[in-house]
C-alpha cells in the first residue's frame, strides 16, 4: 500500500511501525472499585480506597468494564477468550500507591482481529489495507505526579489511579505515518460508534505508544524504539517521521539503535531519550492472587454481541446502495459516530417534512449537510456535536427549499442568521421577506429590462453564443434580488431570447 521510503547517503530505508493504543473504557466506575471517573475533577477526589492501596482492600472487576471490551473485540472481528487472566506488573513509581500494576499479558481479554483502513478515508478510490490487532487486554491507570505545584516538591493526584483501560495492541503492519494516521483515525472511529471509549486525546482518554524501527526494504527487522503517550493523529505522525529520520541518520554515521522509550516533543518536532525499554521479565509478572480468572459464558458474548450498533463501514455501504449517495458523501458522513447520528436525524426529520422517502431526500440533506453546514461550522470553529442548527431545523431549511419557498442561494442567508440567532428558518425568512417569487409578470417584466440594456449580448447569444444565458440568469436574479425561482427564470428567458 505504502511506497514510503526515508531517503539516506546509502540509499533507501523502509519505516516498521506498530501502535499500542491506550483507550479509557466508557464506564460508571473504575476497573476494581466504585470510583467515578468524570474528567477534570479536582486532584483525588475521585479516589477509594481500593485505588490508594489500602492495606486489607481487594479488587473486584467491573462487569461494564469488561463488557466493553468485549464489545470492542467483536467489532473488530477480534478472537474472545472466554478465559483469561489478570497479573501483576510489578514497578515502584511514585504515582503507583500498589507498587503493582493489574494487567493482562499471557491470557489476555481479547485476540487477534482486524482494522481495514484507506489512506485518505474521504477518497473511496485509495488503497485498502488490513492492519492486524494481536490482542486487546484490559489493565488500570496509574495517577499522575504534578511538578508544577510547588518549587521543590512534586505532588501526585491518584483520580486516574485504577481507571480501566484497553491496550489494544497492533501488529507491526504499518510502513508510512499516513498508515499509521489511517489505522488511529478508523480505531477511534470504531471506539466512539461502538460507545467503549470517547476517543477525546486531548483529554488523555486515548493515547498511543508508537513503536519504530527501519530496515533496509524487505531486510530483517531493526530494533525498535517506543515513543510513549502520544495524544493526537498528527503529533503520532510527526514522531514517527522524526524517529525513523533519527534512527537512520545513527545507524548510517555507524552507530546502533538502543531499544528504549522515548517522549515526543511537538514544540521542538523530535523525540528524545526517556530511560531504557524494560522486557517482561524485568517487571516480574505473575498471577494477580486476588483475582480470579475471568471466565465469560454465552450469554454474556451473546449479550455483548446484541449490542454492537451498524459500524462504520456497514453503514458507509448502506448510504451508498440503499440511499444513493456518492462514495465521497458516505465516507465523509460515516467517519464519525456522531456526524452519522446528526446526519439520519436530519434525514429522518427531511423525509417527514417533506413526505417523501429517506432515499428520496438524502442526496439534498447530504450535500447540505457536508457543503453548507460543515463550512459554516468550521468559520465558527465547531464541531457537529456543538452546531447552534439542530437536524430538525436543518430540515425545516430543506423543507422550504425543496417546496420552493426560498433558493438554495437565500438559504445561505438564512442559515447565518440560523447560526447566529437560533431562530426557526420560517421565521427568518417571514421577517426578512425573503420568500421566492414565482409570479411570472414580475419576472417578465425585469427580464424585459435586462434585454434591453444588453442588446448587443442579446445578438451574441442569438448568434450561437449559447454560454451568455448564464450571464442573463445571473442579471435577472441580481435584479430580483435573489428572490426570483430559478426554474421559471430559466424558463421565461429561454423564451424571451427565442
Amino acid at each position: 500500500m505504502s511506497n514510503y521510503r526515508i531517503q539516506g547517503a546509502t540509499g533507501e530505508w523502509e519505516v516498521v511501525i506498530g501502535l499500542e493504543v491506550h483507550a479509557q473504557v466508557t464506564s460508571n466506575a473504575k476497573l476494581f472499585s466504585g470510583a467515578p471517573t468524570a474528567f477534570g475533577a479536582e486532584p483525588n477526589t475521585q479516589v477509594s480506597l481500593i485505588d490508594a492501596a489500602m492495606p486489607g482492600m481487594l479488587p473486584v472487576p467491573n462487569r461494564e468494564c469488561i463488557r466493553q471490551a468485549v464489545r470492542t473485540g467483536m467489532a473488530i472481528n477480534a478472537v474472545i477468550n472466554k478465559w483469561s487472566r489478570f497479573d501483576r506488573k510489578n514497578y515502584f513509581y511514585a504515582d503507583l500507591p500498589q507498587g503493582y500494576q493489574i494487567s493482562q499479558l499471557y491470557h489476555p481479554l481479547v485476540g487477534e482481529g482486524v482494522i481495514t483502513v484507506q489512506l485518505d478515508e474521504k477518497d473511496p478510490d485509495s488503497e485498502v489495507k488490513e492492519i492486524g490487532v494481536e490482542r486487546i487486554h484490559v489493565e488500570q491507570d496509574a495517577g499522575k505526579l504534578m511538578h508544577d505545584q510547588h518549587p521543590t516538591r512534586s505532588y501526585v493526584d491518584l483520580n486516574r489511579s485504577g481507571v480501566a483501560l484497553m491496550e489494544i495492541v497492533s501488529r507491526p503492519d504499518m510502513r508510512s505515518p499516513q498508515e499509521a494516521g489511517a489505522y488511529l483515525t478508523k480505531l477511534r472511529s470504531i471506539l466512539r460508534y461502538v460507545g467503549s471509549c470517547d476517543g477525546n486525546m486531548d483529554q488523555g482518554s486515548m493515547r498511543a505508544d508508537v513503536n519504530v524501527s527501519v530496515r533496509k526494504p524487505g531486510g530483517e527487522l531493526g530494533t525498535r524504539t517506543e515513543t510513549k503517550n502520544v495524544n493526537s493523529v498528527r503529533f503520532v505522525m510527526q514522531a514517527i517521521e522524526q524517529e525513523a529520520q533519527r534512527q537512520v541518520d545513527v545507524l548510517e554515521s555507524g552507530g546502533r539503535i538502543v531499544q528504549e522509550t522515548r517522549l515526543f516533543d511537538p514544540d521542538k518536532g523530535e523525540t528524545r531519550s526517556m530511560r531504557s525499554k524494560e522486557d517482561a521479565h524485568d517487571y516480574r509478572y505473575f498471577p494477580d492472587p486476588d483475582l480470579l480468572p475471568l471466565v465469560l459464558d454465552d450469554a454474556f458474548l451473546d449479550e455483548c454481541r446484541a449490542t454492537l450498533p451498524e459500524l462504520p463501514d456497514a453503514k458507509r455501504g448502506r448510504y451508498e446502495s440503499e440511499l444513493g449517495l456518492s462514495a465521497y458523501n458516505a465516507a465523509v458522513l460515516t467517519a464519525d459516530a456522531d456526524t452519522a447520528r446528526w446526519f439520519e436525524a436530519l434525514l429522518a426529520e427531511s423525509a417527514r417534512v417533506q413526505k417523501k422517502g429517506e432515499a428520496e431526500v438524502a442526496k439534498a440533506a447530504s450535500n447540505w449537510l457536508i457543503s453548507e453546514l460543515f463550512g459554516a461550522l468550521n468559520r465558527l470553529g465547531k464541531d457537529i456535536e456543538d452546531s447552534p442548527v439542530s437536524p430538525e431545523r436543518g430540515a425545516e431549511l430543506l423543507g422550504l427549499i425543496g417546496d420552493g419557498t426560498i433558493s438554495g442561494s437565500i438559504a445561505k442567508q438564512v442559515l447565518e442568521i440560523m447560526l447566529e440567532t437560533g431562530d426557526a428558518p420560517a421565521k427568518i425568512v417571514e421577517e426578512k421577506g425573503l420568500k421566492q417569487t414565482s409570479d411570472t409578470g414580475a419576472i417578465e417584466a425585469e427580464i424585459a429590462k435586462v434585454l434591453e440594456a444588453n442588446p448587443d449580448k442579446v445578438a451574441d447569444y442569438r448568434g450561437g453564443k449559447d454560454k451568455l444565458f448564464g450571464f442573463f440568469v445571473g442579471q435577472t436574479m441580481k435584479a430580483m434580488q435573489g428572490k426570483a425561482n430559478p426554474q421559471v427564470v430559466n424558463e421565461l428567458l429561454k423564451k424571451a431570447l427565442g
